[in-house]
């Protein structure tokens, strides 16, 4: 893959964020340079096109947005990780499910670097350290290019997972970075994880 764009945009709300990935993807041609966007969102449940209401919360002070990516309902907050990728899909030859190995390939390589064992599940796309989830995945393909990407949690309140079927999953535990007694910010994990996934690129 040639040239990758960083953005990092600190603290970001949700649905202007998606109306620029789409924007971008909409817009853009054979010559564009591939972007990862590393965020932070403010609470928000989101869910995918497949989503089903019964995993949603009941209720809730938080935005719940219905997005244009695979997978169920998930949480964004404060402290997590985003990385969403915007890539060319046909320049580089590589298919979906080789681009989701790779992302999760990718968080597994940086927890491993800070002593967490973690690993992908072929039926559950995401990263978990035992049965607790730390990462979870969803991208949109359109036009050869994908958007969306990934969330890591690193320093975070996970109360708000409680009230969701995680990615579909009733009682699904999650975890964190902090929680697993990593010390590192969502900054510091984010600048580690693109490097790391700019080499599997």
């Amino acid at each position: 893959m040639g040239e990758v764009v960083v953005k990092r945009l600190g603290t970001v709300d949700y649905l202007p964020t998606l109306e620029a990935m789409q924007e971008f993807t909409s817009s853009r041609n054979a010559d564009t340079a591939d972007e990862i966007w590393m965020l932070q969102h403010p609470p928000v449940y989101t869910y995918g096109l497949a989503g089903k209401t019964e995993h949603l919360p009941s209720k809730t002070e938080f935005p719940v947005i219905k997005v244009d990516r695979g997978g169920q309902v998930t949480y964004h907050g404060p402290g997590q990780l985003v990385l969403y990728l915007l890539l060319d899909l046909r320049r580089s030859g590589m298919g979906v499910k080789t681009l989701v190995g790779k992302m999760e390939q990718s968080v597994v390589d940086l927890l491993e670097h800070h002593g967490v064992k973690s690993c992908g599940k072929a039926d559950a796309p995401g990263v978990y350290v035992g049965e607790t989830k730390i990462a979870s995945l969803g991208l949109r393909v359109r036009r050869g290019c994908t958007y969306h990407g990934l969330s890591l949690n690193v320093d975070m309140d996970l109360s708000p997972f409680l009230a969701i079927n995680p990615c579909g999953y009733r009682g699904l535990e999650v975890t964190s970075a902090k929680k697993l007694g990593m010390e590192a910010s969502p900054e510091a994990l984010g600048e580690e994880l693109i490097v790391i996934l700019k080499e599997k690129l």
